[in-house]
């Protein structure tokens, strides 16, 4: 096969993703095969000889793309051709792609996004819903990672009350057993509840207060955290379950966690006074 037949074959293997990531943002199926497409067209005009991780790549080319049709549609004050999609879109074999269904919540979750602006869609559903860092969506929106994670903040607070009451609680029961792994040294039951390519990120306030940069794997995570969570306690963090360590009163570390199957993919430690000043912190008690 020549560079062209390759590249289709790799497009390919990614269209699935690249079309549920579309569909979520656009809330239109057939406006998401449209942008996959334009997509497509952009990507086979310049190649991606020197792209290292072609799906992350991929995915950043189609938010592009279905962000301008947003920002678009928003001018014209147009609603989606078709309606929303179908609350599962099941033609996939990538188990990350079927946590990512796993936690839509369908046509309620779909008004609330209808109601933000072209930006804060973007960045929730990109961050919440795909997993997306924050450094990779800030570019898309021409924004700095923080003013990225704002954005996704202020549209978690507004799409909280549509998420279903049964998501919540099993992320909290996740969530909460960790914590009680974690303080009490459980390093079997916390390699339970991790992925096995699960991934621990500290900010650079965190690192400087002893925590790890980043941790990789199951086993390095379990044993990092291992004992660490005595003083947490669970909260919901922008409407997500997770934990809180605080100093009289006052958060001083925040645990945001990414679940999804049933386990922990990633934890990440925010420590800057300007990002825990963003985040909204609620109470959830630990059942």
């Amino acid at each position: 096969m020549d560079g062209n037949d390759v590249l289709a074959a790799q497009f390919e293997v990614h269209r699935h993703r690249l079309t549920a990531v579309a569909s979520r943002l656009l809330g239109s199926r057939a406006e998401a095969e449209d942008a996959v497409q334009e997509a497509w067209l952009r990507v086979s005009r310049v190649g991606s000889a020197e792209v290292e991780n072609l799906g992350g790549w991929l995915t950043t080319v189609v938010a592009r793309v279905a962000l301008n049709q947003l920002r678009a549609r928003a001018g014209r004050r147009e609603d989606p051709l078709d309606g929303a999609p179908p609350a599962r879109l099941h033609a996939v074999a990538d188990p990350a792609e079927e946590v990512v269904l796993a936690d839509s919540v369908g046509s309620a979750l779909l008004v609330v996004l209808d109601r933000l602006t072209p930006d804060e869609r973007l960045a929730f559903v990109l961050h919440d819903l795909f997993d997306v860092p924050f450094d990779e969506i800030a570019p898309i929106v021409d924004r700095s990672p923080a003013a990225a994670r704002q954005l996704a903040s202020r549209a978690r607070r507004r799409v909280r009350g549509a998420e279903l009451p049964d998501a919540v609680e099993r992320r909290r029961e996740v969530v909460a057993a960790f914590l009680d792994a974690s303080r009490n040294g459980d390093f079997s039951a916390l390699l339970e509840l991790l992925h096995p390519e699960a991934v621990l990120r500290s900010d650079a306030v965190a690192a400087q207060m002893g925590a790890a940069a980043e941790v990789r794997g199951a086993i390095g995570v379990a044993r990092f955290l291992s004992g660490r969570a005595r003083a947490a306690r669970l909260v919901l963090v922008d409407g997500v379950p997770g934990a809180v360590w605080s100093l009289r009163g006052t958060p001083q570390v925040v645990f945001a966690f990414t679940v999804g199957d049933g386990v922990v993919t990633a934890i990440d430690l925010l420590a800057a006074p300007e990002t825990l000043a963003g985040l909204d912190l609620q109470p959830l008690g630990q059942r």
